[in-house]
Formats: C-alpha cells, structure tokens, sequence
C-alpha cells in the first residue's frame, strides 16, 4: 500500500495508523453535540486533541446520528468555515478533514484551511460532489452508508455485508479514480445502516478490505455497537470503544476516528509495542 496521502502538499505517513479527533460544531450529535459550537470553545477542544497527540482534526457542522435530519447548506457553512478558518490560523501545523455531505461546505471549508473531505455519503446527496473533490485535489475518504441518517437504521438488509461493501467501493473508487481523485480512503461506515451482528462482521473481517491497497478508516469511537450491546451508555462506553480500536489495528486499520484522543494514542502505542 501507498502508506502517503498528500494533503494541500504536506504529506502524511500512515505507515503507522493515526488518529483521527473529532469536533462537532453541532447543537446535536449523538455524544457531544452543543459542546463546541462557538469558536472559543472548539478551538480549546482543537488544542486540547492535539496535546494528546491527535494527527488529524475532523470537522463536523450536521449530525449524522441515526435519525438526523439533513441541514441546509448556508447553515452548515456557518457553523464550519469560521470554525476551520480560525483552527488553520491558530494552529497552522493541523491537518484538518471537513465532515459534510455537500460540495460547497467542502469547497469552503478546504478554501478556509481544510485539508481533508470526509464524506459519509459516497457524493450521493449532491451530484457535484465528486467533480468538487477532484478539482479540490484533496484526499478524500469515501464510506458506505444504507440509506440516509434518517433511514438507515430501518430495518438494514444484505446477503453478505463484507461482498456488498466490497462491491460498492469497487464501483465507486472506480468512478472517482476516472475522475482523477488521486487519494482515497475507505471507511465501511460503522453503524451507518448496519446491525450491530453486521458491524462485528465487519470489523472481525475488515483486512478483507486491504485488496484495495488503500488506507482503512475506522469510526467505532463510542456507538451503539458497543454501548446497546454492553447494556450502557454511550458515556461509559469508553473501554468498550478501546477494545474494538485494538481490533481494528489488528485487522488492518490505518485511521482511527475518535472522541477520546489520549486513550486512543495509548491504545496505538501498545499496539505497536506487540507488532
């Protein structure tokens, strides 16, 4: 595998895996939501993530917890671009990825600062999508989702989860290669239109995913895979969070995307120690 991605000219090594902080600026995700939606309290989070050794920051202006409703585009702009604007000025060393469905909060957010689309739609919300992150030229992380956020936890359905996956980034890596996105990472979208049976046969089988020689993103950080499965919330699902984080080392995971830094660091660390 090509181990480098190239973000606006600044290369980033995933020869060993990295961390991934997320930072909502929303009034309503599934574990966070209303803590850092003002500028100052998203930039201490920000500085915060990166003492403990977070390598990128992903921005997020619309939850996508299962029943979310999609916002409106001058909505999410403005939550997102002053947000990345002043995290790219006070912290110029920060990788940061934008987390958005829409083209034109891509196209702002990486004019503002942003390095990075994370887009959990596979461009299926907005047509212009895949053009816009070609002409971006940015890496872009391409996930698998059932649906919509509202929808996707009706009832999901497959033959084989790992074979439809697997179909589906075959079709679309395929579709982004022509037009000319040169760095793409994948992410089967934990907990986006699977059970949670579904979710462990992903993660048990996700080095299956390596054929395609491109770097695999994780998103197990605190969801109801392991918290409805342990019977607790999500605010005690920490240590479940870290068990499942080892197991996708194990099983080839690069990216680990994460509300809890410093645990996810210390879990990357031992790993490394057992390689």
């Amino acid at each position: 595998m090509n181990h480098l991605i190239n973000c606006k000219g600044r290369l980033l090594d995933l020869s060993s895996p990295k961390i991934m902080g997320i930072l909502n600026v929303t009034p309503d995700s599934f574990y966070d939501g209303g803590q850092y939606n003002n500028i100052d309290n998203a930039l201490f989070q920000a500085e915060k993530m990166l003492k403990e050794g977070a390598d990128i920051i992903d921005i997020g202006g619309m939850s996508s917890r299962p029943g979310a409703d999609i916002i409106s585009t001058d909505e999410e702009l403005r939550r997102v671009v002053p947000v990345v604007n002043q995290i790219a000025a006070h912290f110029p060393e920060s990788i940061l990825s934008i987390d958005t469905i829409k083209a034109e909060v891509a196209k702002q957010a990486i004019e503002a600062g942003g390095h990075i689309v994370n887009d959990i739609s596979a461009g299926q919300f907005d047509d212009d999508f895949y053009q816009t992150v070609a002409k971006l030229d940015v890496p872009y992380i391409l996930m698998h989702m059932n649906g919509s956020p509202k929808t996707m936890q009706h009832n999901p359905n497959y033959d084989n989860v790992v074979t439809h996956i697997t179909d589906f980034f075959v079709q679309e890596v395929g579709i982004l290669r022509d037009l000319g996105v040169k760095d793409i990472i994948l992410d089967v979208g934990f907990g986006f239109g699977k059970t949670i049976e579904h979710n462990y046969q992903l993660l048990k089988q996700l080095s299956d995913f390596q054929i395609f020689d491109l770097p695999i993103m994780v998103g197990v950080s605190r969801k109801s895979m392991i918290y409805k499965y342990l019977n607790i919330e999500a605010k005690d699902a920490l240590n479940g969070t870290s068990v499942l984080h080892l197991a996708a080392l194990q099983n080839g995971g690069n990216i680990l995307r994460v509300h809890d830094v410093k645990a996810a660091k210390e879990v990357v660390q031992l790993w490394e120690m057992l390689k």
